[in-house]
């Protein structure tokens, strides 16, 4: 059965279990202190992350892992530097298990990649 839509992504942290919500909500406030001008929103029913009207990372929920989601052409840069810090990587996101540490530097310094692409190049979440 599919998840209800969210309202807003307060609402969608509302429904998180005990294991799901401190590592979203922990991923919620480092998307939120990367950049001023980011903006949280709900797109694909889970968190997303807008600057200047353009989707820049989601985060996602699942039963035991939570992940990261960037635009895959931008996250493949960075892909290798996820999988040398023990994590695995897919196309366009980084996993992490609720089992484990959240590697909070990392994904500060990812979103900060894509924060800066983003500056640089004006991409979009296709290109």
């Amino acid at each position: 059965m599919p998840m209800p839509k969210r309202v807003d992504v307060d609402d969608f942290m509302a429904h998180l279990d005990d294991v799901q919500r401190p590592f979203l909500e922990r991923l919620r406030a480092l998307s939120l202190a990367a950049d001023p001008d980011v903006v949280e929103t709900v797109h694909w029913n889970q968190p997303a992350y807008l600057k200047d009207g353009v989707r820049q990372w989601v985060l996602q929920a699942y039963k035991k892992h939570c992940s990261l989601r960037f635009p895959p052409h931008q996250f493949a840069a960075h892909r290798a530097e996820v999988e040398a810090a023990g994590f695995e990587a897919g196309e366009g996101f980084l996993k992490l298990p609720y089992d484990g540490e959240l590697p909070e530097d990392l994904c500060a310094r990812l979103i900060g990649y894509r924060l800066d692409d983003f500056a640089a190049t004006g991409s979009t979440w296709n290109g």
